[in-house]
């Protein structure tokens, strides 16, 4: 399989001011607590937010479950890699992560913690792939092939071989995509630094759950998949711009209510049916309590 990677496509918060209106430091800072403490925390970017409107919403969340002696303040990243700079400088204290990343993170690094009774543990993310809204026959074939692989058990058994059971121990292996002479190639894309979900080895070779997804994908819709590494904020842009053709993603529909289902949702795209399902978990620094 050849993996071709994208030069650091980057939507900033200047290219993406159609997106992302408050992306300064004090974004979500709540206007009349005053005595609740305050943490700062990294997450990827959201697509129809901003940090001071997400910031909000969550406080309202903190609210309605009752753990409102803290307020967390959202600051926007477009990758992992940047977040881990970030808590590692001091600019926040905490990153959200999927709780299949956080705890491969803490496994990995001792110098990382899960934060515990956090009130966000709570949203759920489910996982699905985005396509173009004219590209409605391949959201068709995903669907198809992701309801296959949920009867016959195969989602089930990769969910628990690259996730429940992933050895945290070993590198995570990298993943085969077999080729099909003359197929018609699909081209997707993945942040690759999102491990055990996805991630790009320092051999440029793709591993992770996601991964083995589009393996099983590629060999039962007969086509063939390249692989394109893309930040989590220049997705949609490849999206529509057909550099691209389909992108993992994840909304939140799930566990808290008052969160728009689709405050991360790219105009312009279908999203396919969710074939996993992870909550979120923050991580912090053990020397950061």
């Amino acid at each position: 399989m050849k993996l071709k990677k994208l030069v650091k496509v980057l939507l900033s918060c200047v290219v993406a001011g159609a997106l992302f209106t408050g992306c300064g430091d004090n974004g979500g800072q709540p206007a009349d607590d005053s005595s609740a403490s305050t943490v700062k925390f990294g997450m990827m970017s959201l697509l129809n937010s901003d940090e001071k409107s997400f910031g909000d919403i969550l406080a309202a969340v903190e609210e309605q479950t009752g753990l409102n002696n803290t307020r967390h303040l959202p600051k926007f990243y477009d990758s992992l890699k940047t977040m881990q700079m970030s808590i590692d400088a001091g600019a926040i204290e905490e990153i959200s992560l999927y709780k299949s990343v956080a705890g491969y993170l803490v496994a990995k690094n001792d110098k990382y913690e899960l934060v515990p009774n956090n009130a966000l543990n709570k949203i759920s993310y489910s996982f699905c792939f985005a396509v173009r809204q004219d590209d409605e026959m391949l959201k068709d074939e995903l669907n198809k092939v992701i309801d296959e692989m949920k009867a016959d058990g195969t989602l089930d058994v990769l969910i628990d071989e690259y996730i429940t059971n992933v050895d945290k121990v070993k590198e995570i292996p990298a993943v085969k995509i077999s080729t099909i002479d003359g197929a018609q190639k699909i081209k997707v894309g993945v942040t690759g630094d999102l491990p055990p979900l996805d991630l790009v080895l320092a051999d440029n070779s793709p591993a992770g759950f996601n991964t083995a997804m589009l393996a099983e994908i590629a060999k039962r819709l007969g086509k063939n998949v390249e692989i394109v590494q893309i930040e989590s904020g220049a997705r949609a842009a490849a999206l529509s711009s057909k550099v691209i053709d389909v992108a993992f993603w994840a909304v939140v529909p799930f566990g808290i209510d008052g969160i728009p289902s689709d405050i991360d949702e790219p105009d312009g795209t279908d999203l396919s049916t969710p074939y996993f399902r992870d909550n979120v978990a923050h991580i912090r620094l053990k020397d950061k309590k």
